[in-house]
């Protein structure tokens, strides 16, 4: 088991990307905390995880209580007695307010960059210390694709997520003398419950028309590019932005268009 006996804090992690991750860790035999708000989805998965066998808790966490950052650290450490791992999952936005540059209510940028930057640095800077007493960490931030390739849309979540890059990094540098490790990966398009209920099949087929391999990645995709992060087979990887996008943002920008017209001959 890669992570056999290690403690790991994930975030937002009773649905969707973080849900896997904490499935991906438990099953590779960490000890996974389950930080989120809502006990009730938290406890039908570590009753259904337990029955597989493996070691799974809740700890209480409110994005928007930045008080509850430092506390399900210190929950964690006063049960275990130390933190091997966080993953940083929590974002948020409302695309019916985070518009473009145009329309975008100040207050509604700022709300989104205080959350999404707010939420990896509090819970960092809580982990930090307990890591560098117990001798190193790794710290995993999940970002966004939309981070690295502008949008004409979401200008707060977009700004917020190439801050996390640049916070990773930052990260990475000032604590890699206690052992530390941060690193971030980047989902592009994932095929989550949020996603396939809210965006229409004209959408998806536009967007994966510009995607090199040509299909949503799953949320499974996601949990083992974080399992590698956590894992030691990465123990002298820091810094790192890591895309799982597909190849989204790589090519030409018209490459789905030269797809077609090569196709068409």
């Amino acid at each position: 088991m890669r992570l056999k006996d290690k403690v790991a804090v994930v975030t937002a992690s009773t649905r969707g990307i973080g849900a896997a991750i904490a499935e991906t860790f438990a099953q590779e035999g960490a000890k996974v905390y389950l930080a989120a708000r809502n006990p009730e989805r938290a406890q039908a998965m570590i009753d259904r995880l337990t029955k597989e066998g493996c070691s799974v808790s809740y700890v209480y966490n409110d994005a928007y209580k930045q008080e509850t950052y430092k506390s399900m650290i210190e929950e964690t450490v006063e049960k275990e007695g130390r933190i091997d791992i966080l993953v940083n999952n929590f974002g948020t936005s409302d695309p019916r307010k985070d518009l473009d540059i145009k329309s975008t209510e100040y207050d509604e940028f700022l709300r989104t960059l205080n959350a999404n930057i707010g939420s990896v640095f509090l819970a960092s800077q809580a982990a930090i210390s307990h890591m560098a007493k117990n001798g190193g960490g790794s710290i995993i931030n999940i970002s966004s694709i939309g981070g690295s390739v502008p949008d004409i849309s979401q200008i707060g979540y977009g700004t917020s997520k190439a801050a996390i890059n640049y916070l990773t990094k930052l990260i990475a540098t000032q604590a890699a003398r206690d052992n530390i490790r941060c690193n971030a990966v980047l989902p592009g398009m994932t095929a989550t419950d949020a996603v396939m209920q809210n965006l229409t099949q004209d959408f998806q087929d536009f967007f994966l028309k510009h995607t090199p391999i040509k299909r949503m990645g799953t949320p499974e995709n996601i949990a083992q590019a974080v399992l590698y992060f956590a894992s030691d087979e990465s123990s002298y990887t820091t810094g790192q932005i890591l895309e799982v996008s597909g190849g989204f943002g790589m090519p030409t920008p018209v490459f789905g268009d030269m797809i077609e017209m090569k196709n068409r001959r």
